[in-house]
């Protein structure tokens, strides 16, 4: 099963936050109205294409949706000063969230129209440091159980080596908001 992949950003290639959101509204929530009827999937290809807008939060945390398929997604991701903590390293919290980003969105990607879900649990372990300097860094998240009511994904961040940066597992409720 071929998954659906950026245009503008290879595997090792340099890219601009943003680059493959080319919506007149490259980062802005998405409306009900937008995505009903929908499979997780589907929402996500089209952000992908630059039919629906990415999340705000990609622009904020230079984070790039990039890969996509029924239960695999990659995220890459650039480092920069904007994230580093008082040690100089960059902070555990932007590290995380792009697990978060992937790990969630592998999970969306399976999810019938009309399907919600939410994170309940996250675990992270830190393998590497990341500094300012470090190239793009690429996370796959990938599915591992997908139940009636819960989720479970795994993911990895690699530098541009290949080498592990981050590994983690996510947990998550999944539900129909309109209470079936």
């Amino acid at each position: 099963m071929g998954g659906q992949r950026c245009p503008r950003i290879a595997r090792g290639a340099r890219a601009v936050p943003g680059a493959c959101l080319v919506s007149a509204r490259p980062h802005a929530p998405l409306s009900r109205d937008e995505i009903a009827g929908l499979t997780g999937l589907e929402v996500l290809q089209r952000v992908l294409r630059g039919e629906l807008p990415g999340p705000p939060i990609a622009a904020t945390m230079q984070l790039d949706l990039v890969h996509v398929e029924a239960g695999l997604v990659v995220f890459e991701g650039q480092p920069s000063e904007s994230f580093l903590n008082p040690l100089g390293s960059v902070h555990g919290g932007w590290i995380a969230t792009l697990l978060d980003s992937a790990m969630a969105c592998a999970v969306h990607s399976q999810l019938g129209p009309g399907q919600g879900y939410t994170t309940v649990e996250m675990k992270v372990s830190f393998v590497r440091a990341v500094s300012a300097t470090t190239p793009r860094v690429r996370c796959e998240g990938r599915v591992i159980h997908l139940g009636g009511r819960l989720a479970v994904a795994e993911g990895r961040i690699t530098d541009d080596a290949g080498r592990l940066v981050a590994h983690g597992t996510e947990t998550c409720l999944v539900f129909d908001p309109r209470g079936g």
